[in-house]
């Protein structure tokens, strides 16, 4: 088995090791970049003076009005330390700090706003803000100081540090290719984690139909939640009970993340009018919505009913999106419809005690009838759609989401399939609209930004975890630019090599990231649990075999989602599961043959080699659809660890290890 070392981080010193380094500190890394650092001397460490672990720490608050919403943000750092540096953090009753202790309070200061904090570091940690809010970014800057030093040290200094635009987000398609709850809670702690404050998730839309035979009813299309107005238009692959959704938005909120429920309309919308045809335009194709037809109005006014009435709704949070994206703009008439629709379901939402979020389409539909703008949320993503200029001559409050920058769309061809993170982390901010559109920074209606993953192409092989390799590098340098902006003050080349080191969250490896980890086992049994679930990219794993028969579907291991097969359910040849797609190598063993068998995996392909000769390389496929085009299928892998199955083959000398 491999060893396991276990740091843990140490706040209460059993002796107080004192520096006498005359150095000022420099700045810590932390994600994002903290706006003012004034370094003092020498570090505040955590081991006793002959180097063994000292006490657990203790996380002190301050007593006052604010006492029991401070201390829900220290029972929430407890925890994180428990999960990133193994320590068992005390709550004590007292009010005052001691040498070694974390301090928390609530102290004003109206240059910090509503998200600052400050952070000492002495012979103690003080963190103190004018909000709760501010108070718990603060304990996320020293979670990831702590995991500078793997919890032995702190540099002595003072942080001031603030967010220069309040929304900070992350876009997920979930419509096309579900993403289960469980990385969708896993999302919110990431984003927390690097202070990004909103999640929007998309819960309907549909493929293109050239790639399912030119025919709608053929054509993907799927509403993720459950619905009891509507049976049956639930998708059956994959969905959201209305109580885990419900949870998911309290697991948020507590961590200082919005859930921004999207449900889109008038266009996307296959999986409704699948459902119900009779609301489909004529004219303009099935994803589109006849907006002429009272029906549809009718069917709308129900949904949206169903989610947000009630005085303990499904949608729990500020704001609710409405959609209204890339419909048709062909026929003045409907233009007006449009916007009559666009305007009506912003004063539904509002009328059920949300303000509305929608996307920017008013120029693309110019018209006269009216649409409300007050209280509005704009995301701001095509300027040809939305013109900046206009939309903020209008009043419109708007989010920085130009698709020429921060829009990905895994192997669609088009957009990106992973973000140019250099340049966004160079030259852009959320001031920057897009289509050259660069306004000046920290501007009152440009509230904030956030990128997007588009899952456009369905049926491409792409899973969660693709998704998430494509996310992270994303969401490091997003989180950078939304909060400091035009300040942020460390080259490039320095972050990217820093922020590799820098954990998804506590407790959290969607990406099965272990980079100097090397698991051995002598012998794999079957049944056996290994200490970790998986491996991610630029790994390899092998085994020697002494091979005998095993039935079709004889899975080797499992995490639960993810299945690799000594003989796949198939074809009965060497292949794995994941996601819903099944790949296989042209490989199967004779019964009594022993080898030595090795697999590769990194974000492009997935090889198979034996007695050190590949055997197959599973890479992106290119599938010709003639006339409709090309899809390129992935075949990728995160290899899962976690359970062997059962098997009659003889499995010894097994490694995993990632690339150094």
């Amino acid at each position: 088995m491999i060893k396991k070392t276990i740091i843990a981080v140490c706040c209460l010193m059993a002796a107080f090791a004192p520096h006498h380094a005359s150095a000022v500190n420099d700045k810590p890394f932390v994600i994002p970049e903290l706006k003012v650092w004034k370094g003092g001397e020498g570090l505040l460490t955590f081991t006793a003076a002959d180097g063994q672990q000292a006490a657990a720490p203790a996380i002190v608050v301050k007593k006052d009005a604010n006492s029991a919403k401070v201390k829900e943000v220290a029972q929430i750092l407890a925890a994180d330390l428990k999960k990133s540096l193994g320590a068992e953090a005390q709550l004590p009753a007292r009010n005052k700090a001691q040498a070694g202790d974390i301090y928390l309070e609530i102290k004003k200061d109206k240059a910090l706003g509503e998200e600052g904090y400050t952070l000492t570091v002495t012979d103690r940690v003080v963190i103190s803000a004018p909000t709760v809010k501010g108070l718990y970014w603060g304990t996320r800057t020293l979670l990831q100081m702590l995991d500078n030093s793997k919890g032995k040290s702190l540099p002595k200094g003072v942080v001031r540090d603030w967010p220069d635009y309040s929304y900070r987000g992350a876009f997920l398609d979930c419509g096309r290719k579900f993403l289960p709850m469980s990385m969708l809670r896993d999302y919110v702690r990431i984003l927390s984690y690097y202070k990004m404050n909103a999640l929007q998730i998309h819960l309907n839309d549909n493929g293109f139909k050239q790639f399912f035979d030119n025919d709608w009813m053929k054509t993907y299309a799927a509403f993720r939640m459950e619905c009891d107005t509507y049976p049956g238009l639930t998708a059956r692959d994959g969905y959201y009970t209305k109580r885990e959704f419900v949870d998911l938005q309290l697991l948020a909120d507590s961590l200082g993340v919005e859930i921004i429920p999207e449900i889109d309309m008038p266009a996307h919308v296959l999986a409704f009018t699948q459902y119900k045809p009779e609301i489909a335009s004529e004219k303009y194709g099935m994803d589109h919505l006849d907006l002429f037809k009272p029906e549809t109005y009718t069917f709308l006014d129900a949904l949206l009913k169903e989610y947000l009435d009630g005085p303990n709704p499904v949608f729990r949070g500020k704001y609710m999106h409405i959609g209204t994206d890339e419909y048709s703009n062909a026929d003045r008439e409907v233009v007006e419809k449009f916007r009559e629709l666009t305007d009506r379901y912003i004063r539904t939402v509002e009328g059920y005690g949300k303000k509305a979020k929608v996307w920017g389409a008013l120029t693309h539909a110019r018209g006269t009838t009216p649409v409300k703008v007050k209280d509005v949320l704009m995301d701001l993503w095509y300027t040809g759609y939305a013109n900046p200029d206009s939309m903020l001559q209008l009043g419109y409050n708007l989010v920085s989401i130009p698709d020429g920058y921060v829009y990905i769309v895994p192997k669609a061809g088009y957009y990106y399939d992973y973000l140019n993170c250099k340049w966004l982390y160079e030259d852009w901010t959320p001031a920057n609209l897009g289509g050259n559109k660069k306004f000046p920074e920290r501007h009152p209606q440009i509230k904030g930004g956030a990128f997007a993953v588009w899952n456009d192409i369905v049926g491409n092989g792409i899973t969660d975890q693709d998704i998430h390799y494509r996310c992270m590098p994303a969401i490091r340098t997003m989180a950078t630019k939304m909060w400091t902006a035009s300040a942020t003050k460390l080259p490039w080349a320095d972050f990217e090599r820093q922020s590799q080191d820098v954990r998804e969250a506590p407790g959290v490896n969607y990406a099965g990231y272990h980079p100097t980890g090397k698991l051995q086992v002598a012998q794999v049994k079957p049944g056996d649990t290994l200490p970790i679930d998986n491996i991610g990219w630029n790994y390899e794993v092998s085994f020697d075999i002494d091979a005998q028969p095993e039935a079709r579907g004889t899975v080797l291991f499992t995490d639960g989602g993810t299945t690799f097969y000594l003989s796949d359910p198939v074809a009965g040849l060497l292949g794995y599961g994941r996601d819903g797609y099944m790949h296989h190598f042209n490989y199967q063993f004779y019964p009594g043959e022993k080898a030595h068998v090795a697999i590769r995996g990194d974000k492009e392909q997935t090889t198979l080699l034996v007695n050190g000769k590949v055997v197959e390389t599973l890479g992106v496929k290119k599938v010709n659809f003639g006339e409709r085009g090309d899809m390129y299928y992935i075949r990728t892998l995160v290899f899962p660890l976690k359970k062997a199955g059962q098997f009659r083959s003889r499995i010894t000398n097994f490694t995993a290890e990632a690339a150094k």
